[in-house]
């Protein structure tokens, strides 16, 4: 499949992993670039440990590398750390990009932005984004409000109107050759896709948390702040994370405060976190949970995804 962003960065599909904090290592990146898409490593809260090793392990495979932007802000070495690395792209979420831009400018780097609103894809376009992502609530981990069904094109037209160069991928929701073939329609040169391969073979999740998300329906996850609260996270108020409910959720999502002050409620989530285990911490997967049957390698779910797409649009220029 070509799109512009295919031919920007020299991929067979127009498909990039969602660089998932924990979940997405050097191994899910790499086999994501290996099948042809672009693979992000989850450099997420900035650990320098976590990220050299995630990227001894890709190896000399060409990858990327994303950072929960306001945290990373509380220890910009990392980007240094990984522009040293001379990264496929540099993406950026959840706060003002402007103050990292120019050196991953000057580095010579693509920056991606992921954005929850219009306003800040605007304000990404102005900070020079080569791609913007725009996430729709669907999506699993932190996000805002905004669907993705009507943010994607109202990104879209404005991109066109102002910024036509900028590259603009969909995220949140995004499972299958259907959502992919919908993406392309609704003005989008290429997906993010999250939560399909958080469920990847190669992904760093638990089976335990895989399977609840296998059993899960979409209609079983919720946004909250309870995992954040459980460890301690001061994220900005204007986000919140889709995770499926579960006995915390249940307990604590209308007293995120409350478990702020119960040292051994969090210490209970620290504890079933390290052990994966979906009953006591908490399974960062979207509403794509009801569209997630098995945990193949990823090259199997990028080969499905983009055989359905082509199929779908194909059949679409033929009704036409």
């Amino acid at each position: 499949m070509r799109t512009r962003l295919t031919d920007a960065f020299d991929l067979e599909h127009p498909i990039v992993s969602a660089p998932m904090a924990m979940a997405a290592g050097g191994r899910l990146a790499a086999a994501v670039s290996h099948a042809g898409g672009l693979g992000l490593i989850g450099g997420g809260y900035g650990d320098s440990d976590w990220i050299e090793g995630a990227f001894a392990e890709a190896g000399n495979t060409r990858v990327g590398c994303g950072f929960i932007t306001w945290k990373m802000a509380e220890n910009p070495a990392v980007l240094d750390q990984v522009l040293a690395r001379d990264p496929a792209a540099l993406c950026l979420s959840f706060g003002d990009p402007a103050p990292f831009a120019p050196r991953i400018h000057d580095a010579g780097v693509p920056l991606i932005c992921q954005v929850q609103t219009l306003r800040d894809a605007q304000r990404a376009a102005e900070c020079g984004a080569r791609v913007i992502v725009a996430q729709g609530s669907e999506a699993g981990g932190h996000g805002e409000r905004r669907g993705t069904i009507t943010l994607v094109p109202e990104v879209a037209d404005w991109l066109a109107g102002h910024a036509p160069d900028v590259l603009l991928l969909a995220a949140g929701g995004i499972a299958d050759g259907r959502g992919l073939a919908a993406a392309l329609m609704l003005g989008a040169d290429g997906v993010l896709v999250g939560s399909r391969l958080w469920a990847a073979r190669e992904a760093q999740v638990s089976d335990a948390m895989t399977d609840a998300a296998i059993a899960a329906t979409g209609d079983e996850t919720i946004r909250s702040t309870v995992m954040d609260a459980a460890r301690g996270l001061r994220w900005p108020a204007r986000y919140t994370a889709r995770v499926l409910r579960n006995p915390v959720t249940e307990r604590w999502h209308d007293d995120p405060e409350g478990l702020r002050a119960d040292g051994e409620a969090q210490a209970e989530w620290v504890a079933g976190w390290t052990e994966g285990d979906p009953a006591r911490a908490n399974t960062f997967v979207g509403e794509a949970a009801g569209l997630i049957h098995d945990r193949p390698p990823v090259a199997d779910i990028i080969t499905r995804m983009t055989a359905e797409a082509e199929a779908l649009l194909r059949q679409g220029a033929t009704h036409n």
